[in-house]
């Protein structure tokens, strides 16, 4: 779709027809992967990191007073007839006065994108905010000479404990006549996660690093130990129990319960032999064995992650025309 040449489309009414309208009739299957939304909550992270720090809350964003500031980039990806396969993405920079994209080093961006990922080609771009602004269909219009059709990534960094959905929305643009005159506007688009191997690791990963209820990852060591300590406790203490009535029946205080004293005797014959000289050779045997284990496992990882660097690294630097049917998926 081309991009009208009026400037109504940018007018303060354009985010409301935005909002209002259901849902895209392109037809478009939408595949968004982890990596992405990832980049854009580390990128909005940082920029709000720094802000605080230097006490400016209105950078480059033009976020309103006491706002955070929002955060702009590209999204890339490919597209495979009507399937859209969003993979990574990019920071962009703002000009802070006049709010426009810095060409140059959009370009420089795709150059470096083109290099790696040769199938790889801008999609569309990214921001932060609860909603659609007026601003934002100018940078949309801005982007439609990289691609005709862009798509939006809108993030909500906002947190709601009791939203169960990605606060991610994706927008297409449409032309819409309002009110007599031609406009474009954003309409929503469904979409669905996909992710790879390495993707689904990290994640996981990330997941049990972090708690879901906004604690940080000492406190979850410090529930973690918590709970072990509390588990050991309560085995002490059924240990003790069983000790004292084993002495008091030993003491002829109780009478005797044969029955007991098997289950007793059982649960005794499952715990190792400590004093025994064999079983300290054998445990010694074992730990070093799984020690051996564990720093095998460990230099095969490091080995693994310097490969994957090389690779990338030859990658980078080989010619364009030496590559020859390179993969188009991002790993």
């Amino acid at each position: 779709m081309s991009a009208p040449s009026d400037p109504a489309a940018a007018t303060g009414q354009a985010p409301a027809p935005a909002a209002a309208a259901a849902s895209s009739s392109s037809g478009l299957t939408f595949k968004l992967h982890p990596l992405v939304i990832v980049n854009v909550s580390d990128h909005h992270t940082r920029v709000k990191a720094q802000a605080a720090c230097s006490g400016d809350s209105s950078s480059s964003s033009g976020a309103a007073a006491g706002q955070p500031p929002r955060v702009f980039g590209c999204v890339i990806g490919v597209q495979r007839g009507r399937t859209v396969e969003i993979f990574n993405s990019f920071e962009l920079v703002l000009d802070p006065v006049s709010g426009t994209l810095d060409r140059a080093f959009l370009e420089k961006k795709q150059e470096l994108y083109k290099k790696v990922f040769p199938d790889f080609y801008v999609l569309g771009w990214y921001s932060t905010g609860s909603d659609v602004q007026e601003t934002d269909l100018l940078i949309h219009k801005a982007l439609m000479d990289v691609n005709e059709n862009p798509v939006y990534l809108l993030l909500n960094p906002a947190i709601n404990l009791s939203q169960k959905d990605l606060p991610v929305t994706i927008y297409e643009s449409e032309l819409h006549v309002i009110d007599g005159s031609p406009q474009l506007i954003f309409v929503r688009s469904n979409y669905t996660i996909e992710t790879v191997e390495a993707e689904r690791i990290s994640v996981d990963h990330v997941a049990h690093l972090k708690p879901s209820d906004g604690g940080s990852a000492a406190t979850q060591l410090a529930a973690h130990l918590t709970g072990i300590h509390s588990a050991i406790k309560m085995l002490n203490s059924r240990v003790r129990v069983i000790h004292q009535y084993l002495v008091a029946m030993q003491k002829g205080d109780i009478p005797l319960d044969n029955s007991l004293l098997r289950q007793v005797s059982s649960l005794v014959r499952r715990l190792p032999a400590m004093e025994s000289q064999k079983f300290q050779d054998d445990f010694l045997m074992e730990y070093n064995d799984t020690l051996l284990m564990t720093y095998l496992a460990m230099f095969t990882n490091c080995s693994s992650t310097m490969n994957e660097l090389v690779e990338k690294i030859n990658t980078s630097y080989e010619r364009p025309a030496t590559r020859r049917g390179g993969r188009g998926a991002f790993m």
